[in-house]
């Protein structure tokens, strides 16, 4: 095999985990490689159509800062997001709408300005480990097989592929029957009359549950993010217009006017660590696509002349695989807001369930202002000596991925993960034996937000 290379740091997975681990390892002065199986990073925000990021606050406070945050102020001076704003859904406490296109832009800005290198269009091919290390793995892009080597790996594939590769214990799904979370086709459209739109739900607030008959929570946001439409979701589905597994619509609008995120499919059953269960998941979600489409058009009014921008590109996938980490993040430790010694980050979003099973969705929402925190500890195994893995598939239960999963807290443990990686090659130690009081102190020169 040619293309021999060899780094301070790989980062395996370009979501915005694995990015903002990018950025932290090189701005710490490791010589950082982050690679990508798309053409640009951001993964779920821009691979998969996610949007709007949320919630980088817990009550007032905001608990999400350092480079997942400065991300947000670049697209702010560029007027690509309004930044965080008031959640109109009235689920949670912000959210933060933002532009795609630029975002891909911006995310690879901040890499290349902190010295990292990226390489699009490259999958993980294998793992060689030997003696408690991965000694290097093996790539598969254009220019055929490459082996890459490196000090420290960062698992940042969201489905935890590098760290299963490698031979580190997994959990996936529910812990009762491996049942995960229904994938979703995220859809976008443009031309969204969003005026009518907020009309209807003035005109109707018992379509819309959440918002106990107070409709005036829609006027408080400069974006709408909105979940309803409860009776004509229902009357479609009784004639036969919809089969999609769910109970309402819910939709965001993106930092540009008009311009609207449908999250609503629901695709069950399926699994993202099989590469034929994700294609016929992908095919499944192009249909109820192209049915929300359908009653859009007839249904919503402000919709009429909507049209659909895209879909995905690709299928969202809310968990996976879990490793088996030094410490399993439980739903008791976010509930009951645990202190660890080693926190290297904190999160305000709720336990969010959608039902593996069908319709329903389950939640379980910390006191107004409740913030958690998430250890070090949950993103190290006990077995393998240089390898770190970010983003949803950290070790934690089925409960307690529901709440870290989301975009603004895997971005904040990526941050983590990128400088606990600089700092265990830089010194040659392990990453069980990183010195957590430097990371965090690393962390909070960066501008993270911690308490400790």
């Amino acid at each position: 095999m040619e293309h021999q290379q060899r780094y301070d740091v790989v980062v395996m997975g370009g979501g915005i985990s694995g990015a903002m681990a990018a950025i932290a390892a090189s701005s710490t002065g490791a010589r950082t490689l982050i690679i990508e199986s798309q053409g640009f990073l951001g993964g779920t925000l821009t691979a998969n159509g996610v949007g709007p990021m949320m919630t980088f606050h817990a009550g007032e406070k905001q608990a999400i800062q350092g480079f997942t945050d400065q991300l947000i102020e670049r697209l702010k001076k560029l007027d690509k997001s309004p930044g965080h704003i008031f959640d109109t859904v009235g689920f949670t406490y912000s959210v933060t709408p933002f532009d795609a296109e630029a975002m891909k832009h911006e995310l690879e800005l901040m890499v290349v300005e902190n010295g990292g290198d990226i390489l699009y269009h490259t999958m993980l091919a294998g793992v060689r480990a030997e003696d408690d290390k991965v000694v290097s793995i093996t790539v598969c892009n254009k220019s055929g097989l490459s082996e890459i080597e490196a000090m420290v790996f960062i698992d940042a594939t969201g489905d935890g592929d590098l760290s299963a590769r490698a031979g580190v214990e997994y959990t996936q799904g529910r812990e009762s029957d491996g049942a995960t979370q229904p994938m979703t086709l995220n859809m976008k459209m443009y031309n969204v009359n969003i005026p009518r739109v907020k009309q209807y739900i003035h005109e109707h607030p018992d379509d819309f549950p959440l918002y106990n008959g107070d409709t005036s929570i829609i006027e408080k946001s400069s974006r709408l993010s909105v979940g309803g439409f409860d009776s004509l979701f229902k009357e479609a589905k009784a004639k036969g217009e919809i089969s999609i597994p769910r109970e309402n619509i819910l939709f965001f609008e993106t930092n540009n006017p008009g311009e609207v995120i449908l999250n609503t499919t629901r695709i069950l059953g399926h699994d993202g660590t099989d590469a034929y269960s994700l294609s016929k998941a992908e095919m499944v979600g192009r249909k109820q696509c192209r049915e929300l489409e359908m009653f859009v058009h007839k249904y919503i009014p402000g919709f009429e002349d909507a049209v659909v921008e895209s879909t995905g590109p690709s299928i969202g996938v809310r968990g996976s695989r879990q490793i088996k980490g030094v410490y399993t993040l439980t739903a008791e430790d976010l509930l009951e807001q645990r202190k660890f010694e080693d926190t290297i980050a904190h999160s305000g979003y709720p336990i969010d369930i959608h039902s593996p099973d069908g319709e329903g969705t389950k939640h379980q929402k910390l006191e107004w202002g409740g913030m958690y925190s998430i250890p070090y500890s949950c993103m190290i195994t006990e077995s393998v000596k240089n390898l770190i893995v970010i983003g949803r598939c950290i070790s934690a239960t089925f409960e307690a991925q529901a709440a870290m999963r989301t975009t603004p807290t895997t971005g904040a443990i990526g941050h983590a993960g990128g400088v606990a990686a600089a700092l265990a090659a830089k010194r040659g130690t392990s990453v069980q034996d990183v010195n957590i009081k430097d990371v965090q102190t690393v962390l909070k020169e960066q501008g993270a937000y911690l308490e400790v």
